[in-house]
């Protein structure tokens, strides 16, 4: 575990702000989808990482499409590119497992640790939400954690939009430097220390800060969930 700038406890966060995708739940168990589609499971990480581009370009130019129909399109793009076949049940089976996939060992754990440590916990995701249909977090089983789920499709901008974290600030009724944002994402951290809360960037395999002169660094940096429990104690 990894603290960088040593708030005293007395500035801690009141409420903790997680994103989901990677963070709380493991996207490598789409792995399997990406073998049978490309003969390489390796490729999802082409995938994610050109969807989380076209998600910040379609912000920065002004359009929005929501991340489940985005990621298929990007996912058929990857195909072409690769000259695969990408079909219909393909298409459908990725998407049932994008709904489903599992939370990491250490996710409900740490939670409970937080939780019973009195901080207030809040998600927010580029993933939609869908009427009457549960979302992944609850579909894994770690749902009850949250006492709200926040989607971006409230405002149609996708993370790392300063706009988003404030208003998550704003709806939780605490001023935006009393949240911390978790997430496995620096670019995530990035945003959310833009729009002035603190972060704690949880370092899943694939994911690292980046050190660079005028780029903020997370506030703590944490190996999973139960670690960030044990590090926000000890302050």
């Amino acid at each position: 575990m990894t603290t960088l700038d040593s708030p005293h406890a007395a500035d801690l966060p009141s409420v903790l702000v997680f994103d989901v995708n990677e963070t709380l739940l493991d996207i490598e168990s789409l792995g399997p989808h990406f073998e049978r589609m490309f003969g390489d499971a390796g490729v999802l990480r082409t995938w994610f990482g050109e969807l989380v581009t076209y998600s910040m370009t379609l912000t920065l130019s002004g359009y929005y499409a929501d991340f489940s129909t985005l990621g298929g399109a990007v996912l058929q793009m990857v195909a072409t590119i690769r000259g695969a076949v990408v079909t219909d049940d393909d298409l459908q089976s990725f998407a049932e497992g994008m709904r489903t996939m599992p939370a990491h060992p250490d996710a409900a754990a740490g939670l409970a640790r937080l939780q019973a440590d009195g901080y207030r916990l809040v998600t927010l995701t580029n993933s939609p939400h869908r009427p009457n249909v549960p979302s992944p977090l609850e579909n894994a089983g770690l749902g009850d954690f949250f006492e709200h789920q926040f989607t971006v499709d409230t405002l149609g901008v996708f993370k790392p939009s300063i706009h988003l974290y404030r208003r998550v600030a704003a709806q939780v009724g605490v001023d935006v430097s009393g949240c911390m944002m978790v997430a496995a994402h620096t670019w995530d951290t990035i945003g959310a220390q833009g729009a002035g809360m603190r972060s704690a960037l949880i370092t899943r395999p694939g994911n690292a800060p980046l050190v660079a002169p005028g780029v903020p660094q997370p506030t703590v940096i944490a190996s999973d969930v139960v670690d960030l429990a044990k590090v926000l104690a000890a302050l």
